[in-house]
């Protein structure tokens, strides 16, 4: 390995990327635990395959926002370091494959050279902020929500108050009430409002709290229709807070935000929130709108393209489905369809070149994996349409019945049980063959996973299909477990989806045809999809699609997944979403000495409350470690809290460990009180060492 101490010139970043290059050194020479190496990798975005020995290394692209540089830069780096492909997600990540760990600090230094950053793309900690892709160009967005995502991803990154979490956290901003961001399905939502006092236009937003998808799906509840521009961040920060705290840590089944607000009430949830924010970094805190500004628009250029009469209808179907006029006058935003979200690096770099004149230099990734491309010139679109047909990703129907998200799944992820890619490359593919007119439909949206946990969001779509397996005649057969009836109804309202039945997974395309068909007669008459689903009902599904579901009419192709030419093995390796609980006591005093630097770094930078933070989890860390020592297992931080006064204090010479650790609600951020904190953390650290010693000793 090298060092990136010249390579860039942010200090900060290249801390980090020795420091990865040191903790990769210490687990090959076994200094570190494997099962705590995985943590700390999985904080930096780099994310075990199913393939052993290669990683997959997820980067963050906060809202989706990239430049032409960046993308390139991302080629190149698949190029040097990966498999030659970027794979688009549906949070608007892009992640590269088949990495190998002692190359990711140089990847990682490489990216950073253009402002690209993978620190918490996977982990416990804060995910990449989402946003309605067409922010900033929405003719129907009461302001640009873009700068308040860009707003979050840095006051969040890097924060001590959302590195650790007890399960990961998603914030999510849609750009209006079509609430196109699914402003429902996240920890954190937040729709744009505006009102207006004494002729003032004021800026605001509808918040939604503890939404999330998973294997049980959850809808955001309402904490209020209306939170000033500038308390979002601090009322944010308190959630985390309580969050952190609060949140269950042994249990990652259990762990997520929804789990803890089920288990302590909504209200009284919204009312620790409201007690911690004495202590928030910030009270108030004013985004600064002029980040975001304008991206370079190409000047006008005469151009005299004419599209072939032969590619007449094609081109009409195209504008009609992926092209729409922005809120600035005379411009199209164009969305451009990528197959299963993975585009080879040698056709990104045509793409950029041939599309570098006509759009602006700013790209989004959607939310369905594909790109949005900005500030088209209307007489530059069949210039525009004939290039992106010449590189095969002219398909029309962005975000219709043909535009079908999916996960990984078998392909490299470890959790995934089929083949979800094939599948929704089958099932797009259906739709353009057999129903051309259901590519105009942008109402019901398909959607795979590869397993239960809906990272293809199958739990809110209006047709869904997660993979699973089953023991059919003494072997096993890859299935598919069909929902219907999930979706957004707008404005931060939501549904999850129903699951239906579960039917052998090459009867997915017959499960579609005989939902389709018979919308195609019933539907009208409902007006929409979702009164069709309800207006029929659960049980009416349920036996349209029993005989597809038949056990005895299988055949030798249902046990043979999609993509594949042999018999089916589920075959599950460990998930890697979450970070993993580490019960080593060395390992946990390691990491309490090590939060106790960090405090003093952040201290010394004056940055108070970070200072406090770190001495908060210093505490805590420390307490854990001795109550390990002693057999003693709590899930939560507070747990902990708690369990060290009745099993520990006394002997540690504490009294009221609680009361001294939750001195961090109590007062507000100073100098004063962190040092004072921070002493107190000091002088419990070099006790727990004590302990620790003659724990050792008498062993």
């Amino acid at each position: 390995m090298q060092s990136f101490r010249s390579e860039l010139e942010n200090p900060l970043v290249a801390k980090e990327i020795i420091d990865l290059e040191k903790k990769i050194r210490a687990f090959r020479e076994g200094k570190i635990h494997d099962e705590k190496f995985r943590s700390l990798r999985l904080a930096r975005g780099i994310y075990g395959q199913r393939q052993p020995g290669v990683q997959m290394v997820r980067i963050k692209i906060p809202f989706g926002k990239i430049t032409f540089k960046q993308i390139l830069k991302i080629a190149d780096v698949s190029d040097e370091y990966a498999s030659k492909n970027l794979h688009f997600t549906t949070r608007q990540d892009i992640q590269i494959h088949y990495v190998s760990l002692d190359r990711t600090p140089e990847l990682w230094a490489k990216l950073a050279e253009d402002d690209i950053t993978i620190r918490e793309a996977c982990s416990n900690t804060v995910r990449n902020v989402t946003a309605s892709c067409t922010a900033g160009i929405d003719p129907a967005e009461p302001f640009d929500v873009s700068a308040y995502a860009h707003g979050f991803f840095k006051y969040f990154l890097g924060n001590p108050v959302s590195m650790e979490l007890g399960r990961k956290f998603k914030f999510g901003f849609s750009s209006s009430e079509e609430d196109t961001a699914f402003s429902f399905i996240h920890d954190i939502g937040f729709i744009p409002k505006v009102k207006y006092e004494n002729g003032e236009e004021i800026r605001g937003f509808k918040v939604l709290l503890g939404g999330s998808l998973g294997a049980q799906p959850y809808i955001g509840q309402l904490v209020t229709d209306f939170m000033h521009e500038d308390l979002i961040i601090p009322f944010s920060e308190a959630v985390l807070r309580v969050f952190d705290r609060y949140g269950e840590r042994t249990n990652r089944n259990k762990a997520r935000l929804k789990f803890l607000l089920n288990k302590v009430g909504f209200e009284e949830f919204l009312k620790m929130v409201e007690e911690e924010r004495v202590s928030t970094k910030v009270k108030t805190y004013k985004i600064d709108t002029s980040v975001i500004d304008t991206p370079n628009i190409p000047e006008p250029v005469e151009i005299t393209v004419e599209i072939p009469a032969y590619k007449q209808l094609a081109y009409e179907m195209w504008s009609a489905t992926n092209v729409f006029q922005q809120k600035q006058e005379g411009f199209y935003g164009v969305f451009v369809k990528v197959k299963t979200g993975d585009m080879s690096t040698e056709k990104v770099r045509k793409f950029v070149e041939a599309v570098r004149p006509l759009i602006a230099d700013e790209m989004r990734v959607t939310i369905n994996q594909g790109l949005l491309l900005k500030y088209v010139r209307k007489e530059a679109l069949p210039a525009l349409y004939l290039i992106l047909d010449e590189l095969g990703l002219s398909e029309p129907g962005h975000n219709s019945v043909a535009d079908v998200t999916t996960c990984p799944g078998t392909d490299t992820c470890n959790l995934g049980i089929s083949n979800s890619m094939e599948l929704s490359r089958v099932l797009e593919a259906l739709v353009h063959e057999e129903y051309e007119d259901f590519v105009y439909n942008k109402e019901i949206k398909i959607k795979i996973s590869g397993c239960m946990n809906s990272c293809g969001q199958h739990g809110i779509a209006h047709i869904g299909f997660h993979g699973s397996s089953m023991k059919v005649n003494g072997k096993i057969m890859p299935t598919v477990q069909v929902l219907l009836g999930g979706g957004a109804v707008g404005n931060g309202e939501g549904r999850a989806a129903d699951k239906i039945i579960k039917v052998p997974s090459k009867r997915a395309p017959q499960v579609l045809r005989t939902i389709l068909d018979d919308y195609r007669i019933k539907g009208e008459s409902f007006g929409s999809f979702l009164n069709y689903y309800d207006g029929l009902g659960k049980d009416y599904f349920y036996q349209l699609l029993k005989p597809i579901a038949d056990q005895e009419t299988v055949t030798d192709e249902d046990f043979i997944d999609w993509g594949q030419n042999e018999d089916f093995v589920r075959a599950i390796g460990v998930g890697e979403c979450a970070g993993v609980v580490i019960d080593l006591v060395a390992t946990l005093i390691f990491e309490t000495e090590e939060k106790y630097g960090w405090a003093l770094e952040a201290y010394d930078q004056q940055l108070w409350s970070d200072a406090i933070y770190h001495a908060y989890n210093t505490l805590v860390s420390g307490a854990k470690a001795v109550l390990l020592d002693k057999g003693i297992s709590q899930s939560t931080q507070i747990g902990i809290i708690k369990a060290f006064d009745e099993h520990s204090a006394a002997e540690f010479d504490v009294d009221g460990f609680e009361n001294l650790v939750l001195q961090i609600n109590k007062y507000e951020p100073s100098q004063e009180f962190a040092e004072a904190y921070l002493a107190q953390a000091r002088d419990f650290l070099e006790k727990v060492k004590s302990f620790r010693g003659r724990t050792e000793q008498v062993g």
